[in-house]
């Protein structure tokens, strides 16, 4: 029986695997069925993703991420539900949920008064923390 897969592979999806399953078979000649193999992945969804690498949901997440992230290079101090309300005017309707979704990550402020992002304090010059 096969041992479980432990370390940071475990902890990535899939979807991050395929680059590089792509990448081996075309510059190092290694066969997809043996990559996948190797990383514990089915095939069929790989040539899927190969056949449709960027998914409709992936491209509208892409745009609201960078509609917020210009409405907090504008505002650092605005929260989650502000950026949201800035990346609407901007064209990119969406929840505050989901802009906090987005925003978590990244580091983002989520309200005035809980920190700011590390890119924000690195500008200032102060210390982090």
């Amino acid at each position: 029986m096969a041992q479980p897969v432990s370390g940071p592979q475990a902890r990535q999806k899939p979807l991050q695997l395929y680059p590089l399953v792509k990448e081996l078979a075309e510059d190092r000649k290694v066969p997809v069925s043996v990559t996948c193999r190797v990383l514990k992945l089915a095939r069929q969804p790989y040539y899927r993703w190969l056949a449709d690498p960027i998914t409709d949901a992936e491209l509208v997440e892409a745009y609201r991420a960078n509609a917020l992230f210009d409405a907090h290079r504008d505002d650092p101090e605005f929260g989650h539900r502000l950026l949201a309300d800035e990346a609407r005017e901007a064209g990119q309707a969406m929840a505050g949920r989901t802009a906090w979704r987005i925003a978590s990550p990244s580091g983002w402020p989520a309200s005035v008064g809980h920190g700011s992002c590390l890119a924000c304090v690195r500008k200032s010059g102060k210390s982090w923390g």
